[in-house]
């Protein structure tokens, strides 16, 4: 078992690519040569750091994390995500991400919101072992989709006023899809320790195949003798349980209230920065990206050096058979 504690992301990132490098072995599912860690749990013990920033080697782009987890959030599985990462478009079927989580974790079988009950039943019984956001359906998942989900849950604990979050994934790529993955799990976090009125506690990750492919050992090991700057705390997160889709809905088309925390707003500049870019309205795109004077700005405009300076980075998505 691996076994990784940090207090921010960036570093959690580059101890995992040293110790997936060290201790990994070869595997090679569909043919592709991984190296494999088989059993890891990562500790972040300051989920607010989540955003991982490690130039010149690893460089996200944080229009893409942003994007992902309020569609996810919301519990869209509209195919306007592919706009933000084009390299999500090969696993649609029918122009759709089948194992999108959004609608899962919202609308289980078109029913039940997850994320709301796991608010309900904590704020009833604190002390419950029984909040769990489940993700992985058999009955749609063995269909031979192109995409699956590699998160197989999400739970909860709260214990001593702070709110525990714990992960599983069946599968997570190290390069790929785990700094995204990081970046969703915890807003989902603090959103639901804040409906609580609880701190914010440990963020747990735990994977059962953690792996590298082979293409990627390079940057990672780059990565993994980086010195590493403490990814800087977030700005603050709160949303209304109530109505909670719907708010994020307005931050999604940039309609965001003076009334919303900074970090909204700030969000909605950072994707309609990209929408500009993508459209090739370059100027525009520096411009607005210029105005986000918060983490996410610096990113976003380090995000921009890196495109001009080099071919785009490609990204999976978080459901992605990875």
């Amino acid at each position: 078992m691996l076994e990784v504690t940090a207090g921010s992301a960036n570093e959690l990132y580059a101890a995992v690519c040293r110790d997936v490098l060290a201790q990994g072995h070869r595997a090679a599912p569909r043919g592709m040569a991984t190296t494999e860690v088989l059993g890891a749990h990562l500790r972040l013990t300051e989920p607010r750091r989540r955003f991982i920033h490690v130039p010149p080697v690893r460089v996200l782009n944080p229009a893409f994390a942003v994007a992902e987890a309020l569609w996810i959030l919301s519990g869209s599985d509209e195919p306007w995500i592919f706009t933000y990462n084009r390299a999500l478009e090969r696993y649609a079927d029918d122009g759709r991400l089948q194992g999108a989580y959004g609608p899962r974790m919202r609308r289980w079988h078109d029913e039940l919101d997850q994320v709301d009950h796991v608010r309900r039943l904590l704020a009833r019984d604190p002390d419950s072992r029984q909040a769990v956001i489940q993700l992985y359906d058999p009955q749609r998942d063995t269909r031979g989709h192109r995409d699956v989900p590699c998160t197989l849950n999400y739970r909860f604990f709260l214990r001593h006023g702070r709110l525990e979050m714990h992960t599983t994934m069946r599968s997570n790529d190290v390069w790929l899809g785990l700094p995204y993955d990081l970046y969703t799990a915890t807003m989902l976090q603090e959103l639901m320790a804040g409906w609580l009125g609880v701190q914010v506690g440990t963020y747990h990750h735990h994977v059962d195949s953690l792996h590298l492919y082979a293409q990627h050992d390079r940057a990672a090991a780059a990565v993994a003798v980086s010195v590493v700057e403490p990814s800087p705390v977030m700005a603050a997160l709160s949303a209304p349980a109530e109505g909670f889709t719907d708010f994020l809905t307005t931050v999604i088309a940039d309609a965001v209230a003076p009334t919303m925390d900074a970090a909204w707003p700030a969000m909605a500049a950072v994707m309609g920065s990209y929408r500009a870019w993508n459209a090739g309205e370059r100027p525009t795109a520096l411009a607005l990206a210029a105005t986000i004077d918060d983490e996410l700005g610096r990113a976003l405009r380090g995000w921009y050096t890196h495109l001009t300076a080099s071919a785009p980075m490609s990204v999976a998505p978080s459901g992605g058979a990875r």
